[in-house]
């Protein structure tokens, strides 16, 4: 493996001169410390071609970096202006035309599946929790295309793109599907290396070096891996034209013939659904138009001045719900010119080493951020009822209750709902689904529920009905029992602080 530094971008001024040395001299190092990592690799040529593959993406998205942190470059606040309408489009105004069932031979369906469960207290692949009536994620997922295709009599294919942390697991899981009418393929996104934050090293310093010396490079990967794979030349060559995306998690993203319907009308390249802002999602990417482009503008990319301003939902009113339509061949066109430069998140981490916490960076990126080099890209701004992630096990709860029926493997909502999902904030007692579970064993009817606090040592009993505001605070030291049937309405619930003897 070899390498060169792009120089061009770097400021040669005076006041610079010292950042851009260091950015060279770090290139430099890196380099050589990637080429050794190369050398250690001891399996077959076709495994050392994909790891060094691998090895100069990584490098190209690191120098990238340093070039960019050296330069300074941040958004023009002054620029960032509303969309066009032409870039943000009312699903309203799409949703009038007739469905063409044959455009779903030009589809095939791709779910984010590298994450694990970690964050909700689970081991493995996070599409394996259960979330409905003994259902996984995965099995929803593949429900809902199995559905799909014997309704329309279709052949509509579903990818899933695991990381080296879910890849084993779910390449186990999906023989279970064999039997069923659906096609389902998987590959790995790449496989990149931490990087230590005080040298600007790599962590690894053999190819079998310990997983938390690498990771998974966020789904803006999704373009290379993809095309890496020769999964994204085998579906153009089926005559697929167009990608449908969506996370794992995510169980209100089905196809919609709408959406691919209007997509294949218009031509674009690329398409982002958006929904409408709450007070639960300020924080969420949205589109603007930058300089006569449209772009996804991040909370990390907003100065800390305008940061109130960002969150405004009358100023940004739609976010960014990573349900993404994607032109198969524009995605080739793009990697195989080197075109597809998306905006770098620096992720910062810790890891244990020698018995001590050691600060780290993982470079990652955003497949919603590559929106600009696709000719005619814009948004549409779908119901609410396409967004329903589950982050969190207060997520959890929204999906599992009565809120929601289970249709084909879609989640419905209750004809008896008015007005916007409950807020629900569920407390560290709640953090892990194992913890959820036997502190919730029968889930709540909240149909009426309006917003839902819990915190503390609470436990729900059976056949529960929570509506309006419901806030039930245990403070320390004490414990909160909800009796079986208890219907509670517009309460405020509070525990006793109990001084604890010593």
């Amino acid at each position: 493996m070899s390498g060169t530094i792009n120089k061009k971008h770097i400021k040669t001024q005076s006041t610079y001169a010292f950042e851009s040395n260091t950015s060279n001299v770090a290139a430099s190092q890196m380099r050589n410390a990637l080429n050794k990592l190369a050398d250690s690799v001891q399996g077959d040529e076709e495994e050392r071609a994909r790891f060094e593959a691998q090895l100069d993406s990584f490098f190209s998205l690191f120098r990238r970096y340093l070039v960019e942190k050296s330069s300074g470059n941040t958004l023009d606040w002054e620029k960032i202006k509303s969309p066009n309408p032409d870039e943000v489009v009312a699903y309203e105004t799409i949703a009038q035309q007739p469905e063409n069932v044959t455009n779903l031979s030009k589809l095939a369906v791709l779910k984010l599946n590298g994450g694990l469960g970690t964050s909700m207290g689970c081991v493995g692949p996070k599409s394996v929790i259960e979330v409905r009536d003994g259902n996984t994620f995965l099995d929803l997922s593949v429900r809902q295309i199995e559905h799909l295709n014997r309704q329309y009599d279709s052949d509509v294919p579903l990818l899933l793109m695991n990381s080296f942390n879910t890849d084993k697991d779910t390449e186990h899981l999906i023989k279970k599907y064999s039997a069923n009418r659906i096609r389902i393929r998987s590959f790995n996104q790449s496989k990149f290396p931490r990087v230590y934050k005080d040298s600007m090293l790599p962590v690894p310093t053999d190819y079998e070096d310990k997983l938390d010396a690498w990771y998974p490079p966020g789904h803006g990967d999704l373009f290379e891996a993809l095309h890496a794979s020769g999964e994204l030349d085998a579906l153009i060559a089926q005559g697929r034209e167009i990608l449908f995306v969506s996370n794992g998690d995510n169980l209100g993203a089905t196809v919609d013939l709408k959406i691919l319907d209007h997509m294949l009308q218009t031509g674009s390249e690329y398409i982002m659904e958006l929904t409408d802002k709450t007070r639960a999602d300020v924080k969420g990417g949205t589109l603007i138009n930058y300089d006569g482009q449209v772009r996804l503008l991040e909370v990390a990319q907003v100065p800390k001045e305008h940061i109130d301003e960002f969150k405004n939902i009358r100023k940004f009113k739609n976010f960014n719900t990573n349900n993404l339509w994607i032109n198969l061949k524009a995605i080739k066109r793009l990697i195989e010119s080197s075109s597809l430069e998306v905006e770098i998140i620096p992720n910062k981490k810790t890891i244990v080493r020698g018995g001590h916490e050691v600060n780290v960076l993982q470079l990652e990126t955003a497949c919603g951020a590559a929106i600009r080099h696709f000719n005619g890209a814009h948004g549409v701004v779908v119901p609410r009822s396409r967004f329903l992630p589950v982050k969190t096990c207060s997520d959890l709860l929204l999906v599992k209750s009565d809120l929601f029926y289970l249709q084909h493997g879609a989640l419905k909502l209750d004809p008896e709902r008015f007005g916007p999902n409950p807020l629900i904030k569920l407390g560290s007692h709640f953090k892990k689904v194992s913890d959820f579970s036997s502190r919730i064993s029968h889930i709540p009817k909240i149909v009426e529920l309006d917003h839902l606090t819990i915190t503390g040592n609470v436990f729900l009993g059976k056949d529960v009905t929570l509506r309006g505001t419901v806030i039930i605070v245990c403070s320390e030291g004490q414990k909160i029992d909800i009796p079986n049937g208890s219907v509670l309405e517009n309460v405020v619930i509070t525990g006793n602080l109990q001084i604890l003897e010593h």
